[in-house]
């Protein structure tokens, strides 16, 4: 259990497996966001106190939640029981299962926006509200180590409202497969 900025970090290059039955999809980690306490005006600990028990629970268990109603959003909860804090995973590059990743998605096997983006990200890994809560050291949704042999970079987290301006945003830049490719 660490800080959510150290932990975010050190995820870019780690896979992350869904598995549905006998579907098996999965994709290396490229970027990621840090949210924090009730100090983070973005975080769901400032602004949604005490309605998400789990936000302040152990590391190492999964946050899902609905963003606007239309898609599902997937965070690694962090740091230590009481201690807010969560890494939102925004992008992968899809490593297995990409045909039915693209099928999810209705997009082509090739396309770079596979799981580009949270909520795509969780469409094309078939991840909902049912993992809310999974751990993700074992089970149908899991993180495995791995390593990231390129240039990581970080900056302003995007596509929020509040408290904008912290460089909680963490991305590897050459991946063709970040938000916005490179953007911000």
């Amino acid at each position: 259990m660490r800080p959510a900025p150290n932990v975010a970090r050190d995820l870019l290059g780690c896979l992350l497996v869904a598995r549905h039955g006998r579907i098996l999809t999965a994709g290396r980690i490229v970027e990621t966001e840090a949210y924090l306490g009730p100090e983070d005006g973005a975080s769901h600990a400032a602004f949604r106190p005490g309605s998400h028990a789990l936000f302040y629970g152990p590391g190492g268990f999964a946050y899902v939640y609905q963003a606007y109603g239309l898609h599902h959003c997937l965070n690694a909860i962090a740091d230590h029981a009481g201690r807010p804090g969560c890494v939102l995973i925004r992008a992968l590059e899809p490593i297995e299962g990409v045909a039915v990743m693209a099928q999810r998605r209705r997009l082509p096997v090739n396309s770079p926006r596979l799981a580009t983006g949270p909520g795509n990200l969780t469409r094309a890994l078939g991840v909902t509200r049912r993992e809310n809560g999974a751990d993700l050291t074992a089970g149908s949704l899991v993180i495995e180590p791995g390593t990231v042999r390129a240039h990581i970079v970080s900056g302003r987290r995007i596509g929020i409202t509040r408290a904008v301006h912290l460089p909680l945003r963490f991305w590897v830049a050459s991946s063709p497969y970040v938000t916005g490719a490179r953007r911000c």
